[in-house]
């Protein structure tokens, strides 16, 4: 049988949670809404666009949703300008030993795809990875199962063969809504997540690999 691993990326590879988390809080500050970091933990692994747009209904915002997504990207990239693609601990080195050890891996992630290929290409594991699929690709967003459905697709498997490693609630529910097993990883240095629907929950990559399909 195949061995299939599809990631998630934010916050599985790339620790990127944190320009999300402060940039968003502080664009509603900017309108005069506060709120603390965790208000933003509920849109964790969904698309811009619909994180955006639940903003806007809930707080009546003034502006577009590009414009806000456009606002959002620029800080981001002034974030990332200055401290460089961060890789989450021990997630490059569980690439590369997955492709050295024939799994066949694929990205299924709610960022867009310039974001995806930028990220992976800057910590050097773009080429282990044979797909790549985002939120813009499929009609619905985590935690619809569309993205995981979409990965499985392209690599030419039954979703039942593949583990999904995730770290959102909005992720392991979409990765058991597509009918993979998922693991969910808990990094102690992130905000808290209800993973209650993943199959394992881990908190270091060195734990994962005891656990891995054969």
């Amino acid at each position: 049988m195949e061995k299939v691993i599809i990631f998630d990326m934010d916050g599985v590879i790339v620790d990127s949670e944190y320009t999300f988390l402060g940039t968003k809080t502080q664009m509603l500050r900017d309108e005069g809404i506060v709120t603390d970091e965790f208000y933003q933990y509920q849109y964790m692994g969904t698309t811009f666009d619909f994180m955006w747009q639940a903003m806007k209904d809930e707080f009546h915002l003034p502006k577009s949703v590009a414009e806000y997504i456009e606002d959002m990207n620029q800080r981001r990239e002034q974030m990332i300008a200055r401290d460089g693609v961060r890789a989450i601990k021990g997630a490059q080195d569980l690439i590369h030993w997955l492709h050295e050890h024939g799994y066949r891996l694929a990205v299924a992630s709610s960022s867009p795809m310039k974001n995806i290929t930028r990220d992976l290409t800057e910590l050097g594991v773009a080429e282990c990875f044979e797909h790549m699929v985002t939120g813009d690709d499929v009609a619905h967003s985590k935690p619809a199962p569309d993205v995981f459905l979409k990965a499985a697709e392209l690599l030419g498997v039954v979703p039942e063969i593949c583990t999904v490693i995730e770290d959102t609630k909005n992720g392991s529910r979409a990765a058991k809504a597509a009918g993979m097993y998922c693991f969910g990883f808990a990094n102690p240095d992130y905000p808290s997540q209800d993973l209650s629907a993943a199959d394992r929950v881990i908190t270091d990559y060195a734990d994962i690999y005891q656990y891995l399909p054969e």
